[in-house]
C-alpha cells in the first residue's frame, strides 16, 4: 500500500513539473503571437499610409505619370 502512494506522489511530481513547463511553453507562445499581431498592425498601417499618399500624389499630379509611350 506505501508503494502505490509513493508511486501516485512521483506521478504527480512529474505532472507538475511537466504542467510547468507547458505553462512556460504556452506563455512564450503567446508573447510571441502578441508582437507578431503588433508588427502586422503597423505594416498594415504603413502599407496604408503609403498607399494613401499615393493617391493623393496622384491628384495633385506630382506622383506615378504613365511613359508617353503607352
Amino acid at each position: 500500500m506505501e508503494a502505490r502512494i509513493i508511486e501516485l506522489e512521483i506521478k504527480a511530481a512529474y505532472q507538475e513539473d511537466l504542467l510547468q513547463a507547458l505553462n512556460k511553453v504556452v506563455s512564450g507562445q503567446q508573447q510571441q503571437i502578441d508582437r507578431l499581431e503588433m508588427t502586422c498592425k503597423l505594416l498594415n498601417e504603413r502599407i496604408k499610409s503609403l498607399s494613401s499618399e499615393r493617391h493623393e500624389g496622384e491628384a495633385i499630379g506630382s506622383g506615378y505619370e504613365i511613359p508617353p509611350h503607352y
